[in-house]
């Protein structure tokens, strides 16, 4: 049965790819999963802080489960010199970086891993560092000389000429773009395109992460462009809210549940960086954080030191149902919400109470994930008739399987109910009673 499943899911893979940025060794077919240094260290960084984690996913067994990148975030390069004088190359801080970011790759290499870099599509980089406007081709080589097998490309600091002709912004008020206009052709496209071009010329695989913060509707030209695309503001450890630029888990899901259908193979919507282990997020809501991601195929990339991480956050990391989920070869959309909950019908933009009723496929079955967005537990009921692969055969008996115990729950007709704790999220596997996927032919898209 699966042998079936796996030839007609790897079908329509190839079909999504068609349109996407592919890359000859497949990078980028399915969702990135890493470790990056930004959200724990900001730019207190140096040589040690990454060879300490790449000895620890190795260590811990996060490379086994697929957590494969170490990347560096900004701040890496000489602030002051900026560049070589006659040859345009970045120069990397020699007090971060004494051997240079050549030695570090080889290191992390050696430890069967991938480095990956930083660089910006403006002048300077968010922390005042050299950018790559105007300097991709040169950067582009750079990077790859040095080894380089991921960049993270930022959207700070673009003077006033490359300015788009209409904006748009995820978090604001809409646009003043023409019905039909394409988004494609906007400067902001333009300058990730230039550096996505650049890459492609180099004779090394370089996964091109644009972190674009959703504008100029980067989901509709990004699988033209690169790997992955950030869609909204910068994430911080917070259940819900802002501060400054920063964004709480709550207005990302939000946003999520609005712009789900953009992700497939070769092309993933990128909720930014996993906050899981910081800040004071819950259990729960470090549970909630990683399974959401996991159902929405965003990058899984780890944001939280790894050689004092609690074994609780270590445990979340490294479920392996979920991680598969998100890494699935056949069948490559993100789980589409299917219900809102309170009520409230599809489609309703809530920062503090998104969509709270999701369902995705894999090639072990249909997927749930029921959210509780409540501040206090809540009896949470999936009803079969109301799951979109489940409709046409809702008065079946299924087998509902946690995810995050790995252990079966029973047989079910008609519906499943089960208490949600405050701000947790609930994975659940259905299938029919004797382990067969309910609906193989079944895709969000």
């Amino acid at each position: 049965m699966h042998s079936t499943v796996f030839i007609a899911g790897w079908l329509l893979g190839l079909a999504s790819l068609a349109a996407a940025f592919v890359s000859p060794d497949s990078t980028g077919r399915l969702p990135a999963m890493g470790w990056n240094s930004w959200n724990e260290y900001e730019c207190n960084i140096n040589e040690d802080v990454f060879i300490t984690v790449a000895r620890q996913l190795v260590a811990l067994g996060l490379k086994d489960l697929g957590y494969q990148y170490v990347n560096i975030d900004d701040c890496w390069s000489d602030k002051k010199q900026r560049r070589n004088t006659s040859t345009n190359k970045l120069i990397p801080d020699a007090q971060k970086f004494p051997r240079g970011i050549i030695h570090t790759a080889e290191l992390v290499h050696s430890m069967g891993l991938k480095l990956g870099i930083y660089s910006d599509a403006g002048t300077d980089t968010c922390g005042g560092y050299a950018g790559s406007l105007g300097y991709e081709e040169v950067d582009a080589a750079t990077f790859s000389k040095w080894g380089i097998d991921y960049l993270k490309y930022d959207n700070c600091n673009v003077p006033s000429e490359w300015a788009d002709e209409y904006e748009y912004t995820p978090e604001g008020p809409g646009s003043n773009a023409p019905t039909g206009y394409d988004w494609g052709t906007s400067n902001t496209a333009k300058r990730y395109r230039a550096m996505g071009d650049a890459l492609q010329r180099q004779n090394r695989t370089i996964q091109y992460s644009l972190c674009a913060w959703g504008h100029a509707h980067v989901e509709q030209w990004g699988n033209t462009t690169g790997h992955s695309w950030r869609m909204w503001g910068d994430i911080m450890p917070a259940w819900k809210g802002k501060e400054k630029w920063s964004w709480g888990l709550m207005p990302i899901v939000n946003q999520a549940s609005l712009f789900w259908e953009s992700t497939d193979f070769g092309g993933h919507n990128d909720w930014d960086m996993l906050e899981v282990g910081n800040g004071d997020l819950t259990l729960e809501e470090n549970r909630s954080h990683f399974a959401l991601w996991c159902a929405f195929k965003s990058p899984l990339i780890i944001g939280t030191p790894l050689d004092t991480m609690r074994e609780s956050i270590l445990v979340i990391l490294s479920n392996r149902e979920l991680i598969d989920f998100n890494q699935d070869p056949v069948y490559g959309a993100s789980a589409m919400p299917y219900k809102w909950g309170n009520e409230r019908p599809a489609g309703t933009s809530d920062m503090e109470h998104p969509a709270a009723f999701w369902v995705g496929t894999s090639i072990k079955g249909i997927h749930i994930f029921l959210l509780n967005t409540q501040d206090t537990s809540v009896q949470m009921r999936a009803v079969f008739a109301e799951i979109p692969p489940l409709q046409a055969a809702a008065n079946d008996e299924y087998l509902v399987h946690d995810m995050w115990t790995g252990k079966d729950l029973g047989t079910f007709k008609e519906y499943f109910e089960l208490e949600v704790k405050t701000h947790d999220t609930a994975a659940l596997r259905i299938t029919m009673v004797d382990g067969k996927h309910p609906n193989v032919s079944w895709s969000p898209k």
